[in-house]
């Protein structure tokens, strides 16, 4: 279960740093950064 939640997680921060190749704000970029390391911590865990 927890495989499955990093790998949402991580395919949910790539997609949003697809979003942001011109950043609307830092908001939007740190969130994207915590998904992908959060995601990629869980999955590899």
């Amino acid at each position: 279960m927890r495989r499955l939640f990093g790998l949402m997680l991580f395919s949910a921060g790539v997609g949003m740093t697809l979003v942001l190749i011109f950043p609307k704000s830092f908001l939007w970029v740190c969130a994207a950064v915590f998904c992908l390391i959060l995601g990629y911590n869980l999955f590899c865990r």
